[in-house]
């Protein structure tokens, strides 16, 4: 394979400047081989036409499995060849065996620096400094010059739930193909959107709540726990949700068991809260 200045051997000494230092700049492809795979050796000059295409768009970083041992038990690596991609210091992607080139490049260009990044940023920061209306306008404009980019979906549906607009945000997030489904910031803002569309707002939560406080009223419960459940008051929504499964299986098609579900999916899974509930919700499963 000819000398390429986009193509790097690695080992453990230059691991975090080449691939997790130099993610945060551009894509990196790691390709952990051996000499002994034959596989990896029909994928390796794939490899090198891709980046060479790209032209420092994209860098790939060699580690030979057998030499650096500690770095593919690092990686959990398993089989080879096994390609991973490194963006923002962190592994995003990764995929084993032969892939046919086109498939290689489809995977790379999710990860590939784009124009609207700009604007994304700026309205993200809005978002984060509360001015929710001036971040979704930025991040519509965004969307406008870059269709293709998934990603301003999945911003443009956040800044709508802060607006208070959660089945416009619900529509958009069901425009993402189904693979992003999958991702967990998809599924923790799928989970927030579910709460929203049905929570209590001002004066009208504190008249639910006498309300749900009875058990006699399962839209109050409902709507009273999606309303705690989106000030992140865990410990007095979940115990609602609880006992809104428990006494009103019918109602919502079963509205509580898929609240504590999604509560879960907010809440990750090794949170005590999760633990503690999951245990109580499938006693009332079974």
């Amino acid at each position: 394979m000819p000398d390429s200045p986009f193509i790097i051997d690695v080992t453990q000494s230059n691991f975090t400047e080449v691939v997790l230092e130099g993610s945060r700049e551009r894509p990196v492809l790691v390709d952990f081989w051996a000499d002994w795979c034959q596989p990896c050796r029909i994928l390796m000059p794939v490899l090198a036409k891709i980046v060479e295409d790209f032209a420092g768009r994209v860098i790939l970083a060699k580690v030979n499995s057998d030499q650096q041992q500690a770095l593919a038990a690092q990686f959990g690596i398993r089989s080879l060849p096994t390609v991973m991609v490194f963006r923002h210091g962190k592994p995003v992607d990764q995929f084993m065996g032969v892939q046919p080139e086109s498939a290689i490049r489809t995977l790379l260009e999710r990860h590939l620096p784009r124009e609207s990044d700009n604007l994304r940023s700026a309205a993200l920061e809005k978002l984060r400094a509360g001015d929710a209306e001036g971040a979704l306008a930025g991040l519509q404009a965004a969307f406008e010059s870059d269709p293709d980019n998934q990603a301003l979906k999945i911003d443009i549906a956040r800044a709508l739930v802060a607006l208070g607009r959660a089945d416009e945000a619900d529509e958009t997030l069901k425009t993402l193909p189904m693979d992003l489904h999958q991702d967990e910031a998809v599924r923790r803002l799928e989970a927030q959107v579910r709460f929203a569309r049905v929570a209590a707002r001002g004066d009208e939560l504190g008249q639910l709540e006498a309300a749900a406080e009875s058990g006699d009223n399962p839209e109050a419960m409902h709507r009273v726990a999606a309303a705690k459940i989106l000030a992140e008051d865990y410990e007095t929504a979940l115990p609602l949700l609880l006992r809104l499964m428990q006494k009103h299986r019918k109602y919502g098609d079963d509205a509580g068991h898929k609240g504590l579900l999604a509560a879960f999916e907010l809440l990750g899974a090794q949170h005590p809260l999760v633990k503690e509930y999951r245990r109580k919700m499938v006693s009332l499963l079974y």
